[in-house]
């Protein structure tokens, strides 16, 4: 085997064998906690308002919020008691009331008054493995203590409190179906999220061990996604779920490498069978070379002998003629014969030192190389019916999983018109930069900022989506803004000024994104 495509093949190997990172990234966790709430119970019974108590929530739904039954209890037991919900984010928190109640799964459902608009978590549909690493995040009430909080802070808007544990398999309790996990939580925690690395939703955190014994290992019980799922099937909503493997970026980093130095070994090997076949033509060329040129100098020698033959009758005829003299015409014809037998020994000398030399053969084989390549070079025909290369391709892209790391996204098929020039549906005009061509997108009702890829050469696309906080889509927002987007069809200085322009915004992201999805495209049907 050829040292470079060895030493493209052992890079392979290690790339494949070295020890894989986990999949858990902070900014998954980070993205998830914005959408965790602080559940509060609050008594009024006309004077001031009174803290019940308090526990956590997630949101399933921007109006919508899953929290445990045995933290909103109080309210099913005295109309002078409400309950609120404050995000982790903003200036306040919502109203809400008790709309789905389940003692028997300690599950509720609360819904917010008009105006709110939390960002809702993925639920996980598959089953958690053992030892899968989990995080708990929510509102424990002994960090609140140990920061001194007040009754309005606790109903002001702050960051929730994650931790990391372990699933532990194949134990339940009986009251309902739960998944044992080493995740600390603490009173107050009751009704978060249990989640998985990449954020999404494993469980409902409900109930810790209780030991006299502090020498005793802490273990916690969150309400499996089996009991959610009927409860909220029962409530009559549809969450957004996901049964996708959970896949680190990092991990395809590594596909990608290992992926390029097989492309590496693949295009050496074909650079070597060109290289083989180039030889191959090359001695074929120069064997035809010599038998069309020996050919063509035996020819030659035919012919200059086939002339002298001639000539040689020609000679004899005007001789024998001569000598029969003393008839009348016999000069004329002597004349003739002896014109026409020098004309033939002429011809038969020019076609002897016509013939190709043999220098030629190299000359002549060097040509059979170059038209044999240009044949191949050319190719076939382009069809009547197929586009023309500065007209728009309607294409239908769809998700190499393999090559995707999906945490909330629905996957499904995107259709694509690409116009050379970076026109997108005929409506978006696609930025040109040294990374190609891609167009960043910062909507206003969503907490995500999207970076699209295009490559028309692979005819890949590519969505990196960056779930930010309130703070950061804000400053995007307000880059946004000042950003102006030439008209689709501009010109290439125009997308390359859009694509400078972009780079504003992009400096505003984190260096990873949540979700990374490439799709293959080709022509729509």
């Amino acid at each position: 085997m050829p040292l470079r495509r060895l030493l493209a093949a052992c890079t392979a190997l290690l790339i494949a064998v070295l020890p894989g990172v986990g999949a858990a990234d902070p900014g998954d966790i980070a993205a998830a906690s914005r959408g965790v709430v602080r559940v509060v119970l609050i008594q009024y019974d006309g004077g001031p308002a009174q803290l019940v108590s308090h526990g956590t929530g997630f949101a399933i739904a921007p109006d919508l919020v899953v929290t445990n039954a045995h933290v909103v209890e109080d309210l099913r037991g005295s109309d002078a008691i409400v309950a609120g919900v404050v995000p982790s984010e903003g200036r306040g928190g919502f109203a809400a009331t008790l709309v789905a109640y389940s003692p028997q799964r300690d599950l509720a459902l609360l819904k917010l008054k008009p105006g709110a608009a939390l960002n809702a978590l993925t639920l996980f549909s598959g089953a958690p493995t053992d030892s899968e690493e989990v995080f708990a995040v929510g509102y424990p009430g002994n960090v609140d203590m140990a920061e001194g909080l007040s009754m309005r802070d606790l109903v002001s808007p702050q960051a929730a409190v994650k931790t990391r544990g372990y699933v532990s398999a194949g134990r339940s309790s009986r009251q309902f179906d739960t998944i044992l996990h080493t995740a600390p939580i603490g009173a107050g925690n009751s009704g978060g999220p249990l989640l998985d690395a990449c954020g999404r939703v494993l469980g409902v955190n409900s109930f810790g061990t209780v030991s006299e014994n502090t020498t005793d290992s802490a273990f916690y019980f969150a309400v499996s996604m089996r009991e959610l799922a009927a409860f909220l099937q029962e409530a009559g909503v549809a969450a957004h779920a996901s049964s996708l493997p959970c896949t680190s970026l990092a991990d395809l980093d590594r596909a990608d490498a290992a992926r390029g130095a097989e492309d590496q070994a693949r295009l050496a090997t074909e650079a070597e069978a060109r290289k083989a076949a180039q030889a191959d033509t090359a001695a074929k060329a120069q064997h035809q070379a010599e038998l069309e040129i020996l050919a063509e100098r035996d020819n030659g020698l035919a012919l200059a002998a086939v002339l002298l033959v001639a000539a040689v009758a020609a000679g004899a005829a005007a001789f024998a003629s001569g000598q029969r003299g003393g008839q009348r015409g016999r000069p004329r014809a002597v004349r003739i014969a002896g014109g026409a037998a020098g004309l033939l020994a002429l011809a038969a000398v020019g076609a002897w030192l016509l013939r190709p030399p043999l220098s030629l053969i190299d000359e002549r084989a060097k040509d059979i190389v170059a038209e044999a390549l240009a044949k191949a070079e050319a190719g076939p025909a382009p069809s009547a019916s197929g586009a023309a290369a500065d007209a728009a391709e309607k294409l239908v892209c769809t998700l190499d999983a393999q090559r995707s790391r999906v945490t909330v996204s629905d996957v499904t098929d995107v259709p694509l018109t690409w116009a050379p020039g970076g026109c997108v549906n005929e409506r978006t005009q696609y930025g040109l930069a040294g990374d190609g061509w891609s167009r960043i997108l910062v909507p206003q009702g969503e907490a995500t900022i999207s970076v699209t890829h295009y490559d028309p050469q692979k005819r890949e696309y590519t969505v990196e989506r960056f779930l930010m906080g309130l703070d950061a889509m804000t400053a995007a927002r307000a880059a946004r803004a000042k950003l102006s987007a030439p008209g689709c069809g501009a010109n290439e200085a125009a997308a390359r000024a859009l694509g400078e322009a972009q780079g504003t915004i992009r400096a505003m992201l984190p260096a990873e994104p949540n979700e990374r999805l490439r799709y293959n495209c080709r022509p729509a049907p």
